[in-house]
């Protein structure tokens, strides 16, 4: 929990280049990177406090063994869902409030139960200790490409 917050913490120092875009890199600005991943820890953990632990069964998935192996996602091979695809014009205040409300849902998902889950379109079902590292993959996915942007 701690390191997804340092995670969170580390996007919002690029809340001042927010507008900041590289078409080498990505299409989109640095501020739609920063509230996609706040929207995606926020949307996760609404969506595995609402969930029956009972219902969670654990499933394997070649992609996400890889994945969770190498701490990485591939780039530019899959595409966000609607539901956490940033649709407004992104001002700083609007950033850090999604900062504020990432960290929120972190420490709601850390009071949830060990088998309350999410259903991943590609990893299958992921239960609470797995949404953390996952999560941290996502983040630092994220920042790279930032970095990459920034740099």
């Amino acid at each position: 929990m701690k390191k997804l917050i340092s995670l969170v913490d580390q996007l919002s120092t690029y809340i001042p280049v927010s507008e900041k875009v590289n078409g080498a890199i990505s299409e989109v600005n640095i501020g739609w990177h920063i509230e996609h991943v706040c929207l995606v820890i926020i949307k996760i953990t609404e969506t595995i406090k609402k969930s029956n632990p009972n219902e969670y069964k654990r499933n394997f998935s070649i992609k996400k063994f890889f994945v969770f192996l190498t701490g990485k996602f591939p780039r530019g091979k899959a595409k966000a869902p609607a539901a956490v695809m940033p649709l407004e014009h992104l001002t700083a205040t609007h950033l850090n409030d999604s900062i504020a409300n990432a960290k929120k849902a972190i420490e709601e998902l850390n009071n949830c139960t060990k088998n309350q889950f999410f259903t991943h379109p590609i990893f299958g079902k992921l239960n609470k200790s797995q949404t953390f590292p996952f999560l941290g993959i996502h983040t630092n996915h994220h920042i790279s490409i930032i970095k990459d942007i920034v740099a």
